[in-house]
């Protein structure tokens, strides 16, 4: 059943909806001919929720909704996603009308690196190369160097020449993840993702006592202790790729939980368990 509440944030967003709605109509079908008309694209993270993903022109991570953002002939992107997501897209498509629909969508990792802080940070290091996750602000986007996604990151950090310094930021959780694998003494900015930070590894270690066959697929971003004991780690597409092809029936699935509806659509066979948090508030909804 269609959530009313987001679908018309959706149609608010590009004025077709006043404050009442009329709830005999079919959101899906009026937002499809809003669309036609306007000559407008949805783009939407795997993390929303299944309404909306089902609604979306595209559906993807921070990479591939940057790819296709760039690529994209519409006159109007409504970007169902956070605040950096729609900047990016704005910055990639400077002529197009970029519209946010919950302008409240602020993503914590991209809080947590204020620029005016950032330019201090990184004027402690003048001879440092700066390598920025694409989860920060415009603002930082413009103090880096090099923009990576996670997908990409090692690959990035692997082609700067071994005797050149490098600054990682904003994702200390992911830096940390990245100075294992590719060797490299980075100096990290000490930003993180609260989705990523709140799974509970006592919870996830008694819920693979009552699954043992399930496998633990975890974001980079998560703790060092999680992702120690993860089966495969990965971007959020490289999360669902995995599945896909993997052996296995049963995952737990330490990212927003968002991803699941992908991952029970492409393997309906397939169960898939949202990984616990700390608290009982979830968060990573």
């Amino acid at each position: 059943m269609t959530d009313i509440n987001t679908a018309e944030a959706v149609l608010e967003s590009v004025g077709f909806l006043d404050i009442s709605i009329d709830p005999s109509l079919d959101l899906f079908a009026e937002i499809e001919k809003l669309k036609k008309e306007k000559n407008a694209i949805i783009l939407a993270h795997y993390y929303q929720e299944p309404d909306i993903q089902d609604v979306a022109d595209y559906i993807g991570d921070s990479l591939g909704l940057a790819q296709q953002a760039e690529k994209t002939a519409a006159d109007i992107i409504v970007f169902a996603g956070v605040h950096f997501m729609a900047e990016t897209a704005k910055i990639l498509n400077p002529h197009k009308k970029v519209l946010l629909p919950d302008l409240k969508a602020g993503c914590s990792l991209a809080d947590s690196a204020p620029a005016p802080l950032f330019r201090l940070f990184k004027e402690k290091f003048p001879d440092h190369i700066v390598i920025s996750y694409i989860n920060c602000s415009a603002e930082i986007k413009a103090l880096s160097d090099i923009i990576c996604t996670s997908s990409n990151a090692q690959k990035i950090i692997e082609s700067v020449p071994v005797d050149r310094p490098i600054i990682f930021a904003p994702d200390k959780n992911l830096g940390a993840y990245l100075v294992k694998k590719t060797g490299r003494d980075m100096v990290l900015w000490n930003g993180a993702c609260m989705v990523h930070e709140i799974f509970s590894l006592e919870k996830i270690t008694r819920l693979k006592i009552r699954h043992p066959k399930a496998k633990l697929i975890a974001h980079p971003e998560c703790e060092e202790p999680i992702l120690r004991i993860a089966d495969f780690i990965g971007s959020t597409t490289g999360l669902l790729k995995y599945t896909q092809t993997d052996e296995a029936t049963e995952y737990i699935v330490a990212t927003e939980t968002g991803i699941l509806h992908q991952m029970e659509k492409q393997s309906p066979d397939k169960m898939f368990i949202p990984a616990p948090p700390e608290n009982n508030c979830a968060c990573n909804d």
